[in-house]
This record gives C-alpha cells, sequence and structure tokens, in this order.
C-alpha cells in the first residue's frame, strides 16, 4: 500500500496532515505580516502594538483550527472522560458524601468532640471524629434519659448531610434541661401546691451552681451575639387534655450531669408530696 493509499483510508492520519499544513500556513503568514510590520513607516510604540496584536491572533487562529479540525475526536475524547467521570462518582458515591460531610461539620463548627448530639436518629456523646465516620457512646433510651447506655454507635459523616443535627450542650459547660411532671385534675388547684413544690426543689438542688451557670450563660451569650436566657427554674403549664395538666420544669446543670440533677429535683419534689 503506498503512502496515499494509507492517508485517504486513514482518517487521523488525514487530520495530521491537515493540521502541519495549516500550521505551517499560519507561521507563513505571521512571517510575512511581521515583515511587512518591519518595512512600514511606524513609529516604534505602535509597531509593538502590531506586532503583540499579530502574535494574539495566530495563537487565537491555531487553538480555532486545531479544534475545528480533530473536533469529531475531541467529542469522542469528552464523552469517554464523561463516561469515565460519572462511573467513579457512581462507585465513590457514599465516600465522597462521607468527605463532603466532613467539609460541612468543620466549616459550621456546629459540633465538638464531647458534645451531646441528636443525628439521624440517634442520640449520644461524641466521642470520636474522623475523616470518614463520627463515633458516638449512646445515651438513652428514649430522648428524655441521660444515662449512658454503654454502646458505641458509628456513623458515617453522609449523615451531617442528610438532616438536622441536635446539640444539646451548644452552652458547652452548663445547659438549659426541662422535665415533665405530669398531673390530674381531681382536686381544684391542687397544680399550684405542686408547683410550688417542684419550684422549691429545683431552687434547692440547683443553689450551688446558679451563680456559675448564669455567668457562663451570659459570657457564651455575649460571645455567640445570642439573647441569654434566664437560668432560674421556672414552670410553664400545659394542658394536653382536660383532665390532665402537665408542669413543665426548666433548670440549669452541669453538661456532663444534667441525668443526676434532674433525678436529685425528681426524688426531692416526690419525697416532699402530702
Amino acid at each position: 500500500m503506498s503512502w496515499l493509499e494509507a492517508v485517504q483510508t486513514n482518517p487521523v492520519l488525514q487530520r495530521a496532515l491537515i493540521t502541519a499544513a495549516f500550521l505551517v500556513l499560519l507561521l507563513l503568514l505571521r512571517g510575512l505580516t511581521l515583515g511587512a510590520l518591519r518595512r512600514a513607516q511606524l513609529s516604534v510604540e505602535l509597531r509593538r502594538r502590531w506586532i503583540i496584536v499579530t502574535r494574539n491572533a495566530t495563537l487565537a487562529l491555531l487553538m480555532f483550527g486545531v479544534f475545528a479540525i480533530w473536533a469529531p475526536e475531541l467529542r469522542t475524547l469528552a464523552l469517554s472522560l464523561v463516561a469515565l467521570a460519572a462511573a467513579v462518582v457512581l462507585a465513590t458515591k457514599e465516600l465522597l458524601m462521607c468527605l463532603s460531610g466532613t467539609l460541612l461539620r468543620s466549616s459550621s463548627r456546629a459540633i465538638k468532640l464531647g458534645d451531646h448530639v441528636t443525628v439521624a436518629g440517634v442520640r449520644g456523646e461524641i466521642i470520636d471524629i474522623g475523616v470518614l465516620t463520627t463515633t458516638l457512646l449512646e445515651i438513652g433510651p428514649g430522648a428524655r434519659s441521660h444515662q449512658r447506655t454503654g454502646r458505641a454507635v458509628v456513623l458515617p459523616n453522609s449523615v451531617w448531610l442528610s438532616g438536622p443535627a441536635i446539640n444539646e450542650t451548644f452552652t458547652s459547660a452548663y445547659v438549659l434541661q426541662t422535665v415533665t411532671v405530669p398531673l390530674k385534675l381531681s382536686e381544684p388547684r391542687a397544680w399550684e401546691d405542686a408547683e410550688a413544690r417542684l419550684l422549691e426543689a429545683a431552687q434547692t438542688e440547683c443553689a450551688e451552681f446558679l451563680e456559675e451557670a448564669r455567668r457562663h450563660l451570659d459570657a457564651q451569650g455575649e460571645a455567640k451575639g445570642l439573647t441569654t436566657p434566664t437560668v432560674e427554674p421556672r414552670v410553664s403549664l400545659h394542658a394536653p387534655d382536660p383532665d390532665r395538666i402537665d408542669l413543665i420544669l426548666r433548670f440549669p446543670a452541669p453538661s456532663e450531669r444534667p441525668g443526676n440533677v434532674e433525678q436529685a429535683i425528681l426524688r426531692r419534689y416526690f419525697a416532699a408530696r402530702p
């Protein structure tokens, strides 16, 4: 087979020859243009400007010509790269989501080691933060208990992308806790006596750290630009049905032992019942 027949049957070779011819033509035109500029009676500044324009125009034409000549091959290459990228994304979807969750968690600074959080239906204390996973020491059972179950839960960091996370220790050393005491409305105004006893129990148990909690929450509010709630124990009333009333007590507690303070208040309250 002669070289002419090889060129006729090979599209890649044809485009390579066309590219070489186009490059030679482009360089020839550039040389002629520069020669004409040198012979022209122009100022040095104007000649330099036209030389720069010629250089940039030559580069632009070269890029456009190569792209036009090799367009079919470039299109095939682009489709192959897109297919490869899609396959890589599908194969590493979970890994990429975990890395994205790590980036989101780190940039938001919403949680840190030792925080008590609820995420993806799991409630616990953060004991390890990795690049791909977060480990919680489970607290429960349920949302009202503050006891550790002894089980460690390892979560992929993609959970930080899939839903909200609740940080129960956002205010660090001291937190505000709530506990609900239900009452039957069998006796008129019996809830008033129960409210007084519940407040007295809370004030007694919280007295030793109440002032320190107030200073800490005030400092936290000032640092984070938040309105600081009152830390004194207070009771709110809630009537879920006509025959029942709930006393909802809010009280401060050290973040490492809110359950202990809650149990002490409830035990003191029930011990003082007539």
